[in-house]
């Protein structure tokens, strides 16, 4: 990889506390980092195969960081047979799983495929995907499956090894083809973290141990998964307050993040996906323990039932971050559509709380800055010297911009950008530009997508 140099660029948004802004400014890339942003570079100073990237009307922005997905429930997208709004949540389950617990070994390649392409055109170039689906039936290479998926469209990849381990016999709401026995679960998580996990600059792989949820695993399992987390210096991460707390603490005594405390799943290496029915003292509790928090906004209209209390969450310097979540709770993999959700329904309900509505450029760093905060990752989340080289561009010399460019940091919450971006770049390498999957045959990625769904979902 070589020199690429965005030139005179509108505005650089680099989400960087001490300089969050640069006007009419230049960005160099040297391989897979950032080298220089500034105004006014040499061109002498430059190698001759320097690449240089006219910037007029360009805003560039750090790649969004996805910290919550369900990438195998793409082919369940758009299905009014699964509409929430017909069921019960019970009801609407015992729909779903017998759907998921269909899925083989390619499926979840090809999901994972559907999901990474369309988070890419959306300027997301780290994504965390939660796993959690093993039907016995399809074997233990699932993960392995993602990411052959990840590099192959060059996604930044953080695999979340979920599982299930309690049956339905005993109160879970998953089907017996679909559980693991703590072993069985754990001693994949081992094998994963062998496997893949980078823990160095720049990774490009990492692997999370990832219980899918209290409710539907055994206390082992999870004291197991903090063991191994800690032995191996990996993060953990489950579903905690949507809805189960009740029924954690008709089960246990406890709702769930009590539970969690006292089991010792909490801390700077855990956060939590949902957390909409979490109370003041609860987020306290995340707040004193450094515990973040993945707030996926889509599944909020669905639900139905409370918006999570993000502004109280900010207020008490909780590390937040954004998750799509998956198709079954939100038809789409567009994070950057979430910033806008998230800031919306913040406002929705602002004069029913006394926390104030973070600033709206502050649901953009919950999407870059604080994805990478969640994930571990000091290299990542903003554009600055020596961070690595990813960004998403958009080009505002269109009508759809027109007195909207006086504040870059906030385009994206407040307007809504639903448009796919005008290129992505990855470490140093763009993976989407001139509306293409960089290298990559897309008719025939559909193709095969497509086949494996119609196999599959649609026979059923």
């Amino acid at each position: 990889m070589g020199y690429i140099l965005f030139k005179s660029c509108d505005a650089i948004v680099t989400c960087d506390e001490t300089c969050p802004i640069h006007r009419n400014a230049d960005l160099l890339i040297n391989g897979a980092k950032v080298e220089k942003i500034g105004t006014g570079f040499v061109f002498d100073d430059l190698p001759a195969d320097t690449e240089i990237i006219d910037g007029a009307g360009l805003f560039l922005y750090p790649g969004l960081v996805n910290t919550h997905h369900h990438f195998f429930q793409c082919f369940v997208r758009n299905n009014a047979h699964l509409d929430w709004t017909k069921y019960s949540v019970i009801e609407w389950l015992s729909l779903i799983y017998p759907i998921f617990s269909r899925l083989d070994e390619p499926c979840f390649y090809h999901t994972s495929v559907v999901a990474i392409a369309e988070l890419i055109k959306h300027g997301c170039t780290t994504a965390f995907d939660h796993q959690y689906n093993f039907p016995r039936h399809a074997g233990k290479f699932l993960v392995d499956r993602q990411f052959e998926a990840a590099e192959l469209l060059g996604i930044r990849f953080h695999a979340g090894r979920g599982g299930n381990t309690l049956p339905n016999s005993e109160g879970s709401t998953i089907p017996d083809e679909m559980l693991e026995t703590t072993d069985e679960f754990i001693s994949d998580c081992e094998r994963l973290i062998d496997t893949f996990h980078d823990a160095e600059k720049y990774s490009m792989k990492q692997v999370v141990i990832a219980p899918c949820q209290p409710v539907n695993s055994y206390e082992a399992t999870f004291k197991e998964s903090i063991n191994l987390a800690r032995d191996k210096k990996v993060f953990l991460h489950t579903h905690v307050g949507e809805g189960e707390s009740e029924v954690m603490h008709q089960r246990t005594g406890l709702r769930t993040v009590d539970w969690c405390e006292q089991i010792g799943f909490l801390g700077e290496d855990v956060w939590f996906a949902h957390c909409w029915e979490l109370d003041g003292r609860e987020i306290s509790k995340l707040a004193n323990t450094n515990t973040g928090v993945s707030h996926c906004p889509e599944p909020v209209y669905l639900v139905g039932e409370q918006v999570t209390p993000l502004s109280e969450m900010a207020a008490k310097d909780i590390r937040i971050s954004l998750g799509a979540d998956g198709a079954a709770s939100n038809d789409n993999s567009n994070l950057m559509h979430c910033i806008h959700s998230a800031y919306m329904l913040q406002a929705l309900v602002s004069r029913t709380t006394k926390f104030s509505v973070p600033e709206p450029k502050e649901f953009l760093n919950f999407a870059t800055r604080g994805g990478a905060d969640c994930l571990g990752r000091s290299d990542i989340g903003c554009l600055r010297e020596g961070m690595a080289a990813d960004l998403f561009a958009l080009n505002t010399n269109k009508l759809d911009y027109v007195g909207a460019k006086h504040d870059p940091a906030s385009l994206i919450p407040k307007m809504g950008v639903s448009e796919y971006v005008d290129l992505t770049m990855i470490n140093g390498k763009f993976v989407w530009r001139n509306g293409e999957l960089v290298g990559l045959d897309e008719e025939k990625l559909t193709f095969d997508a497509a086949t494996h769904l119609n196999r599959v979902v649609y026979e059923i």
